[in-house]
């Protein structure tokens, strides 16, 4: 695991201009790690640059696995998001192309592992919800399930009034009136979460972020009714 600094991280992908990655090792003096070496030809490897770009042995060419606990921020560059969808066809070329030209079934297992990490990592942090919770899971807090102790109780009934409605017959009308109200929402708490991230208020982070978690449910639930199955 990787500690990153929160206040790079934060401006790289809630809107401002995107810093060169920073991380560093969590627990290990320099030197304390064994050195990585090649699986096929057994030479040391070079240290990993600022991205997690999958990586080849530079001696016999070899596509080296993906780390076992990688940073998905670290993986995308730390791009900002508006760039995030052209970077995630690099990789996978990148990627893709290793799955084609790799004569050894052990480099296209890896090839395939690269490949489903770069979409896990393009899914989490273009959301600003996913983007958010990984956020502050590098930073070991995570939100409470199955308790809303840290939600205010008229916010809660905010969030019951919307159901209800939602809930009624033939609310065509209120229901395009809804998702107009949670779209805007969202956007102020995306805004409200990337400052309490730059503060490095973490707490704040967690109950904002928590709130955005009942309007992406109302989300879901206005789709629903938008578009029955």
């Amino acid at each position: 695991m990787w500690v990153v600094r929160r206040g790079q991280l934060c401006r790289a992908l809630w809107g401002s201009q995107a810093p060169a990655a920073s991380s560093r090792p969590r627990s290990a003096e320099p030197g304390s790690l064994p050195v990585p070496r090649c699986w096929s030809c057994g030479i040391p490897l070079p240290a990993r640059g600022g991205q997690g770009l999958p990586r080849f042995c530079p001696a016999c060419q070899a596509l080296q696995p993906p780390e076992s606990q990688p940073d998905l921020f670290r993986l995308m560059g730390c791009l900002p998001r508006s760039l995030a969808s052209a970077l995630e066809p690099q990789l996978q070329s990148t990627v893709h192309t290793a799955i084609f030209r790799a004569p050894v079934q052990k480099e296209r297992d890896f090839s395939e592992q690269h490949s489903s990490l770069v979409n896990r990592a393009y899914q989490t942090l273009l959301s600003p919800l996913r983007r958010g919770l990984y956020l502050l899971e590098l930073n070991g807090v995570e939100l409470a399930k199955g308790t809303d102790s840290d939600i205010d109780v008229e916010f809660l009934k905010e969030i019951m009034e919307l159901n209800e409605t939602l809930a009624e017959p033939n609310n065509e009308a209120k229901i395009e009136e809804i998702e107009s109200f949670i779209e805007v929402k969202q956007e102020e708490l995306t805004k409200d979460v990337r400052k309490a991230f730059e503060r490095d208020d973490l707490q704040e982070a967690k109950k904002l972020l928590n709130k955005m978690k009942y309007f992406e449910n109302l989300e879901d639930k206005v789709k629903s009714k938008k578009n029955p199955s």
